[in-house]
């Protein structure tokens, strides 16, 4: 009842600040880098780690993604870690993520530590052992008012050699669905809406933050869910459940109908909580759509941003939430 999901909770509540480095047994450890910080998986290793402190590493190369433009209403953060994720798979942009480092740059400052944490799920998904967003005056008022210790911020040098330099607009993009079988399938909502759904998801380290959960409450308010939709909501940590209550959001779920989960993971984590069926429909804001993620292999699974998943929901059908 103090924690919530690992990915999470540590950023919100000051454990984890701009300039840490710390080891971590789970690949989306790269969350961290949303606040300036920089989370490196070992896996079983971690073991080593808590028994002396120290693990040898080797040092990743870095590739930097500098975006340009703001994004339209309507359109978030997970919506561009999907387009990018697209255009690196159609070869309109050229890059090896592969053990590397994914560093942001450009029109960074439209994003708080939420939308930040969302940018820092998808290259996850395509192979990055990290990921860093520099960080914000508005991150590092944010790090200064939960901060458990001293930090200091890190920034890359202005000579700093990169293994590729890409470019992405993000002032012109579309709400973007990831079709089943990987987050690399993205496509414009447009070219998929009308898709029945069975199953719905809001939650997962990249989407599990309060300002997620908001979207979704403001698309859901005095809206019911689709008669054969169920929708599951796992905060990202007990600080967002406890808000959810006392500012009247968790109310706007319960009487939309969704399932509300305890902070965490929610089915994300290879569906302990609310599988889908064979032959069955789901779209979430979970970190990947791999074949049986959510249970059943047979099952489709496609990803969008909370918007999405909430107006999908609704209508029982992916649909573009700027409808609603």
């Amino acid at each position: 009842g103090r924690g919530g999901h690992g990915h999470i909770f540590p950023m919100e509540s000051g454990l984890l600040l701009p300039g840490m480095f710390y080891f971590d047994n789970d690949r989306h450890a790269t969350n961290a880098g949303a606040i300036g910080a920089f989370g490196f998986r070992i896996g079983s290793e971690i073991s080593r780690v808590l028994a002396t402190g120290t693990n040898w590493v080797m040092v990743p190369k870095t590739v930097r993604l500098t975006l340009k433009g703001r994004l339209q209403p309507g359109v978030y953060a997970r919506d561009v870690g999907f387009h990018f994720a697209a255009m690196l798979k159609q070869e309109r942009l050229s890059a090896d993520l592969d053990y590397r480092v994914l560093e942001y740059a450009g029109d960074l400052d439209q994003f708080g530590l939420s939308e930040r944490a969302a940018l820092c799920s998808t290259p996850t998904e395509i192979r990055a052992y990290g990921v860093f967003v520099p960080p914000s005056q508005a991150i590092l008022e944010h790090a200064s008012s939960k901060a458990q210790q001293p930090f200091t911020p890190v920034y890359s040098d202005g000579d700093a050699r990169y293994d590729a330099d890409l470019t992405l607009d993000i002032g012109r993009l579309e709400p973007q669905v990831s079709l089943p079988g990987s987050v690399e399938n993205a496509v414009n909502v447009s070219e998929i809406a009308g898709t029945a759904v069975d199953h719905a998801f809001i939650g997962s380290c990249g989407s599990g933050m309060w300002e997620d959960l908001v979207t979704a409450a403001n698309i859901l308010r005095g809206k019911r869910l689709a008669p054969n939709v169920r929708l599951f909501v796992a905060p990202g940590s007990e600080a967002t459940n406890r808000r959810l209550a006392t500012e009247g959001l968790l109310g706007v779920f319960i009487e939309a109908g969704a399932v509300m989960l305890p902070p965490g993971c929610g089915p994300c984590n290879d569906a302990v909580i609310g599988p889908v069926h064979a032959g069955e429909v789901s779209i979430s804001t979970a970190t990947n759509n791999n074949a049986g993620r959510f249970g059943a292999r047979e099952a489709k699974l496609y990803l969008g941003s909370p918007a999405t998943v909430a107006a999908s929901a609704v209508t029982g059908k992916i649909t573009d939430a700027r409808s609603l």
